[in-house]
């Protein structure tokens, strides 16, 4: 009991630094925000107000502005420790690697449901849709789909933080990579924004749950052996 609880103190120790230096800078959350804010428009612009077109639309609309910025922020997770030799550092901290993997995964999980959260509003405004009734059934796809995500990109950061072209290597590995959590995110959303029954999400829901469960034991296993090259 007492390992477990030394563990989590660590695991929440490094994801409390990531959001303190976060809230410091507020650069990435900006530039996330804004990016949300930029794609929802642009889509809307480019639909023309057709409401016919946005409605069948939309839940694709809403998951590529949540990926895009997810994408802004994860690079800065494990990549944005390269700056002043700050990954040496984050190395000597006495904790397994297993708990600094979970605490870069939280920080950025936080950061990125945060956006995702700002974002809503917009997007109802933007896209002339009534989400709040359904705000509980989007933000059950919405939390796990993101967290997988989280995973997928904070390993991925980890795996392409060596490499000189590391910006351009994490988006072009983490679209493909995600691509069936991307695809039962959206479907899941789209059930929920047509007002059917939020039983056919589940089956979505259920993909999202085995892809997030492989993920992080996946992570786990080969993060100390990422980490360590």
């Amino acid at each position: 009991m007492g390992g477990r609880m030394i563990f989590a103190r660590r695991v929440a120790a490094i994801a409390w630094k990531d959001l303190i230096a976060e809230w410091r800078d507020r650069e990435s959350m900006t530039a996330m925000c804004f990016f949300a804010f930029l794609v929802l428009f642009l889509f809307n612009f480019a639909l023309g107000g057709d409401q016919t077109l946005i409605r069948g639309a939309s839940s694709g609309l809403l998951w590529l502005a949540f990926t895009f910025t997810a994408v802004l922020g994860l690079a800065r997770s494990v990549q944005g420790e390269m700056t002043n030799d700050c990954l040496d550092g984050l190395l000597l901290y006495p904790a397994e690697r297993e708990a600094i993997f979970l605490g870069k995964l939280c920080g950025s999980f936080i950061v990125i449901m945060l956006v995702e959260l700002i974002s809503f509003p917009v997007f109802a405004v933007l896209y002339n849709m009534d989400i709040w009734s359904q705000l509980p059934k989007l933000l059950l796809i919405a939390v796990p789909a993101t967290f997988g995500f989280a995973t997928a990109g904070t390993l991925l950061s980890t795996m392409t933080v060596g490499l000189r072209a590391r910006e351009a290597m994490l988006p072009f590995l983490l679209f493909p990579l995600t691509i069936p959590l991307i695809l039962a995110a959206v479907r899941g959303t789209e059930i929920v924004l047509r007002g059917e029954v939020f039983e056919l999400a589940m089956p979505w829901l259920k993909l999202t749950g085995a892809f997030d469960v492989l993920f992080l034991v996946g992570s786990l296993l080969t993060f100390e052996l990422l980490i360590e090259e």
